[in-house]
C-alpha cells in the first residue's frame, strides 16, 4: 500500500513499418482484421514509489485534480520536468519552491532528504532514457498512479 507512480509510453502498431510483428498479432488475434488500426502497444517506461514531489508536479502541471486518473502527458511536459529536476539538482534550495513535497496517504516521506534527492536523480536518469528513446515524439504518454 503507498503511492504507485507509472509513466506510460503508447504507440499504434499499425502506424509502424514492422510487417512481420503485425502479422503475428494478426494471427494470434483474428478479429482485428476487422479493425486493424486499434493495435496499439502500451508500455511502462518509468515507475516511481512514494515519490511524492514527482507526484505533485503530474498533479499540478498535468492532471489538475489527484484522483488516480490516467492522463496524456505531452513530449514538451517530459522535457519541462527533466528541466525542473535539473534545477533542483543543481540548486537544492530551490526543492521546495520549484517541486515541492507532498502529504497523503502513505505517499512516504516530506522531508529534503537523501530520500527525496535519489528520487530525483533516478527520475533525471529514467527521463533522460526516455526523452532520448528513437521513437520520442511518435508515441503517445500517459501518467497515472494509485494508493
Amino acid at each position: 500500500m503507498g503511492l504507485d507512480m507509472y509513466l506510460e509510453k503508447e504507440y499504434s502498431l499499425w502506424d509502424s513499418n514492422e510487417a512481420e510483428k503485425k502479422e503475428k498479432i494478426l494471427a494470434m488475434f483474428p478479429e482485428l482484421k476487422r479493425k486493424p488500426q486499434y493495435i496499439k502497444v502500451s508500455i511502462e517506461v518509468i515507475y516511481w514509489r512514494k515519490a511524492n514531489a514527482i507526484h505533485s508536479w503530474f498533479v499540478n502541471y498535468v492532471q489538475g485534480e489527484d484522483d488516480c486518473g490516467r492522463y496524456d502527458v505531452t513530449c514538451e511536459e517530459l522535457k519541462e520536468l527533466l528541466e525542473t529536476v535539473k534545477r533542483v539538482l543543481a540548486d537544492k534550495s530551490l526543492a521546495e519552491r520549484l517541486l515541492p513535497t507532498q502529504e497523503g496517504f502513505f505517499f512516504g516521506g516530506t522531508e529534503y532528504d537523501e530520500y527525496y534527492f535519489s528520487d530525483l536523480e533516478n527520475t533525471q536518469k529514467s527521463l533522460e532514457e526516455v526523452i532520448s528513446a528513437p521513437d520520442f515524439g511518435s508515441a503517445e504518454y500517459y501518467y497515472h498512479s494509485s494508493w
